[in-house]
């Protein structure tokens, strides 16, 4: 379809292989965008819909990106970055390297993108939406400290560049959505499960804190409900700066008290719970080298 004579804008949406970058690429085909969904595996394409494969962390699978879209469109109104990875684990003793690649995923990534964009960018007067988090303004905690840096990171991110384009008349508009349901409840499970070493001091710690992170499934919004707020942050005609979409009540409240009150109500909410399953870990250990004693004899 030819989009210039067509008049149909055109949204590239990074991450829209599944979950909400998926949901927010197929509610803008819905409303007669011409979407350019790209992630690592090239989503499925449909009506309205160009899947193409690239990595946010190679620069070049992006202008190749870049150069498909000025081929088939010649345009960009709105860019939202989805991409991106968790990053979670215990500071003082998760491997550097891991970091790293949350943060070239997470903030490089998005930088990546926006600068092979940019050029068509500014062509059509388009928009940029990021996707941060409700973690991204608000005081990191136990286990989520790679993750909250990256977010951290955005925002700042988010702020420079909507203060150097709005000179150029275009908006950088970021989205800070709480939980959602992405149907990962287990792949998160599993990389708390995963993120310690052996005999770590922080195995409790990570564990008590996975339990807490899968349970948000139950209270997480429904996807289609981000997907509206990145609706209205790329089409409407004066964005707010933010968009914090279905927040944790919880988090939020916490966020507005002082610092140390804040460290001391977590103490007080989290020390029992990782002391006893302190305990059960230890008792676990001392069955399983029991049986282990017991076949070995």
């Amino acid at each position: 379809m030819d989009t210039a004579e067509s008049g149909n804008p055109v949204v590239v949406v990074t991450g829209a292989g599944g979950g909400l970058g998926a949901a927010t690429a197929a509610l803008y085909a819905e409303r007669g965008w011409q979407v350019v969904a790209v992630d690592l595996r090239a989503p499925a394409a449909g009506a309205g819909i160009t899947g193409l494969a690239a990595d946010v962390t190679d620069s070049a699978s992006l202008e190749t990106v870049a150069d498909r879209v000025r081929a088939e469109y010649g345009r960009v109104d709105v860019l939202i970055t989805f991409a991106g990875i968790l990053g979670i684990g215990p500071l003082a003793e998760s491997d550097p390297e891991k970091t790293q690649r949350v943060l070239d995923v997470n903030v490089m990534g998005t930088v990546r993108t926006v600068h092979a964009l940019w050029d068509l960018l500014r062509e059509s007067g388009g928009r940029v939406v990021l996707i941060s988090s409700e973690t991204g303004p608000q005081h990191a905690m136990p286990m989520n400290g790679p993750y909250a840096m990256s977010k951290h990171a955005v925002e700042a991110y988010g702020d420079a560049l909507r203060r150097e384009l709005m000179f150029l008349g275009m908006d950088v508009v970021l989205v800070q959505p709480g939980p959602f349901r992405t149907g990962m409840t287990a792949a998160i499970l599993r990389s708390f499960q995963e993120s310690t070493r052996p005999g770590s001091p922080f195995a409790a710690m990570a564990s008590v804190m996975g339990d807490m992170a899968a349970g948000q499934d139950e209270v997480a919004g429904d996807p289609s409900v981000l997907a509206e707020a990145v609706w209205a942050a790329g089409t409407a005609r004066r964005p707010r700066h933010r968009y914090a979409v279905k927040w944790d009540l919880g988090r939020r409240l916490l966020d507005l008290l002082p610092v140390p009150v804040v460290d001391t109500a977590l103490t007080l909410a989290l020390a029992g719970k990782i002391n006893a399953r302190n305990l059960e870990l230890r008792r676990e250990a001392a069955d399983a080298r029991r049986a282990m004693s017991e076949v070995a004899d």
